[in-house]
């Protein structure tokens, strides 16, 4: 499911949703206190375009399936960024291209929303890039807990410490707060500044 320009996109942002959930989720203009309907509209209004979709799973067969997706629409794109959101299980998703050649040397950032963590990154395409990454996590998340993520995020700088991510804790939030509360608008302007 898309919104914004299928082809000669400024931006482009896939949305990965966790276990159980599916491509309409992240078109649901009301759940997630209507934060899907802003990352639509704000795609629309500045020639990006925004992609959510199914994939089969949260191992290599469904890396393959989004990096086809993302390919296909990165070149009717040409130099567009693509920025992959990536909400609980669906961050699985996002470790795993950070490290596809194909598609992370196009990525412009990648969000984890309320997920989890993977040391394989510090070896990936996208780190050794740089790739922008936003760390988005709720202070009583019972799934992820907050520490584990926090304790990557600073593994990251500890390595790198000149990495560009960021971490906001929402405190007292849950496990689906990072995609109700995530200011799209922002987070992707300082991935762009950092490209």
């Amino acid at each position: 499911m898309a919104a914004g320009r299928r082809e000669g996109a400024r931006f482009i942002v896939l949305y990965l949703q966790g276990q159980g959930g599916s491509r309409s989720q992240g078109m649901d203009d009301f759940t997630f206190g209507g934060n899907f309907n802003r990352i639509k509209n704000l795609a629309v209004a500045n020639d990006g375009l925004y992609l959510t979709l199914d994939f089969p799973d949260f191992a290599a067969g469904g890396a393959r399936h989004v990096a086809a997706l993302a390919g296909l629409y990165a070149d009717r794109s040409p130099g567009a960024p693509v920025f992959l959101a990536c909400g609980s299980m669906g961050g699985g998703l996002c470790w795993r291209l950070a490290d596809d050649a194909t598609l992370a040397p196009r990525l412009g950032g990648m969000l984890l929303l309320g997920s989890h963590w993977d040391d394989g990154f510090l070896a990936s395409r996208a780190f050794r890039r740089k790739v922008p990454l936003f760390f988005g996590h709720g202070g009583n998340d019972r799934v992820y807990p907050v520490e584990k993520q926090e304790a990557f995020f600073r593994a990251i700088l500890k390595r790198a410490p000149d990495y560009p991510a960021r971490f906001v804790r929402f405190e007292t939030g849950s496990h689906g707060t990072p995609i109700r509360m995530t200011d799209w608008r922002e987070t992707l302007n300082w991935m762009a500044a950092r490209r």
